[in-house]
């Protein structure tokens, strides 16, 4: 029988508080699991930046660069926050700039998911659209030089330049300094996405400086530049990108695993029938690319699931959107994967 004593149950409560001030204090220090059932015969770990509050691993770069330039002086409530981006770190930054009342105004293309136009409505963000695509028939380039257009128009404007600033990837040595504690030790690899390659950086710079105890592991798609590779079109926002980055420092990574979109989505599609989480494109190729190493019993592989799935539901988890996109062939080759995945599962 539960006691009713308003004393006793005090007397049972913690005297340390669990209450924390703001959402963003909920921010970082996301859970990191064992993917048990996907890969049963290898030690894989998660870490599921998808529980931030926004949804994604960019609520942390959003996070420290707008509170730093806050501290720095370098924005204030007149600034006009200024960013080009495919999804998350616009979601990131909506939030933020909302908590702390700062304006913001975001450019995006139409790679975009309408679930993150939604988001981005409902945070109260100025979005702008361009159409125009570059050479390599993606928009990034056309988004920066919209940017860099209304730099010259609003004299209070502050661009975060997540590509080029140096706070993106400081943001992830805490990424990082957490799997070592959560997991006890270092692992034996890192695997990241690449994009603007800010927590791939950052990663790399905290494995630096604690005496390259591991082996950080970038993860291209075909069509990105990032690493040399010819530009392409491609439809996954969040993952590669048509220009490369300012912050990559190669030295520091091992060799890019490289990895085509309809494997990221069959990634995704494995992640949710073994572990039941839904997440996004990026974290899809992670899971694919993680399948191709030959990892021994005792080596351990992190792989940073980045962003929740729900803004993808009209895109690489709807079946005609995949038909569209990448033809008949390759739907049925993507759940002929995902099928024999959870056939063995369940052999096993």
């Amino acid at each position: 029988m539960i006691s009713t004593n308003k004393n006793q149950i005090i007397e049972g409560l913690t005297k340390e508080p669990k209450v924390t001030n703001g959402v963003t204090s909920l921010i970082g220090n996301t859970g990191l699991i064992r993917l048990t059932k996907l890969f049963p015969e290898k030690q894989v770990y998660g870490k599921l930046e998808m529980m931030n509050p926004a949804g994604s691993i960019k609520d942390r770069t959003a996070k420290f660069i707008i509170e730093q330039s806050l501290e720095l002086g370098l924005i204030n409530s007149n600034s006009l926050v200024v960013e080009s981006t495919s999804g998350n770190m616009g979601v990131g930054l909506a939030q933020i700039c909302l908590y702390y009342g700062l304006k913001l105004k975001l450019i995006v293309d139409p790679f975009i998911n309408s679930q993150t136009m939604q988001l981005l409505s409902a945070y109260g963000a100025d979005v702008e659209m361009v159409e125009e695509a570059d050479a390599s028939g993606s928009y990034l380039e056309t988004r920066i030089g919209r940017v860099q257009q209304i730099l010259t128009e609003h004299p209070n404007a502050f661009w975060t330049q997540q590509y080029d600033n140096t706070l993106n990837p400081l943001t992830h040595h805490q990424t990082a300094e957490e799997i070592v504690n959560q997991l006890g030790e270092y692992p034996d690899y890192l695997l990241a996405a690449t994009s603007t390659c800010g927590t791939l950086m950052g990663l790399a710079e905290y494995n630096e400086q604690t005496g390259r105890q591991m082996k950080i592991v970038p993860v291209d798609a075909f069509g990105s530049v990032i690493f040399g590779g010819k530009p392409e079109k491609r439809v996954i926002p969040g993952f590669g990108a048509s220009k490369t980055s300012s912050l990559l420092r190669e030295e520091l990574l091992e060799l890019p695993i490289w990895v085509q979109e309809h494997d990221s989505i069959a990634g995704c599609k494995m992640l949710l029938r073994h572990e039941a989480i839904l997440a996004g494109g990026s974290t899809g190729a992670l899971v694919s690319a993680v399948d191709t190493l030959d990892l021994h019993p005792d080596e351990k592989a992190v792989i940073i699931i980045c962003d929740r799935g729900e803004r993808y539901l009209d895109t690489i988890y709807s079946d005609e959107w995949i038909k569209e996109t990448f033809g008949i062939e390759i739907f049925h080759s993507i759940n002929n994967k995902v099928n024999e995945g959870v056939e063995l599962e369940q052999f096993n």
